[in-house]
């Protein structure tokens, strides 16, 4: 009998298994050595798709930012609601993939994906009203909070151990051993309460626009 043919090597193999890489242990795990062994493939097979380990990275995230919703924009919801699902969707995609996001961080240069991003919410706040300037804010704006609400769980920070916080010390963190056992239910309220600020402000600006 034949043997079984290996699956082709494609782009979307070595970014899907650079991807499992980064989430499962990091940035420094992708290498084109480890990729080529996790592929079963050789490292020069690898550069017929990618030069080097800075592009595959940046594929990588690209991969990310298509897994964010865009549809809210190309509806007739009103820019406050489309900028809130928006929201959600974005630190959906970022949660699945933190170790992802110091490379998001940097812009989108030359992705695809990440520039599609920028281009929808650009345009539905230029189409909102908001005059350009004030709708390349609101698109850093965003950008900086998502972001940063990924890069570590408050809730997370606090150990569960009661010790750790002694009230001579601390007199107002005689609960905070609780707070790591109510992690997400913690940090998700907390992106909530951040995003209805950021939007009431907002809305506010809006209302006294010329």
């Amino acid at each position: 009998m034949a043997r079984p043919r290996k699956p082709l090597l494609s782009t979307d193999r070595i970014v899907e298994t650079a991807r499992a890489l980064v989430d499962a242990e990091g940035l420094a795990a992708v290498s084109t050595r480890r990729l080529a062994a996790e592929l079963g493939v050789s490292g020069p097979s690898l550069y017929n798709h990618f030069r080097t380990k800075d592009e595959i990275l940046e594929a990588v995230a690209d991969s990310v930012s298509s897994q964010v919703d865009l549809s809210m924009f190309d509806g007739d919801r009103d820019w406050r609601t489309a900028l809130h699902d928006w929201a959600i969707s974005y630190r959906a995609a970022l949660r699945d993939h933190p170790n992802i996001v110091p490379v998001l961080a940097q812009g989108p240069g030359r992705r695809p994906a990440g520039l599609r991003v920028a281009d929808a919410v650009y345009g539905a706040m230029v189409a909102a009203g908001w005059p350009p300037a004030q709708a390349t804010s609101i698109g850093a704006l965003m950008r900086y909070f998502i972001m940063g609400s990924a890069l570590g769980s408050f809730a997370g920070g606090f150990v569960d151990d009661a010790t750790a916080y002694d009230p001579a010390d601390y007199p107002h963190l005689g609960q905070a051993h609780l707070l790591a056992e109510q992690q997400e239910k913690i940090d998700e309220r907390a992106f909530e309460t951040g995003l209805t600020a950021l939007l009431d402000g907002l809305a506010t600006q809006h209302r006294h626009l010329s």
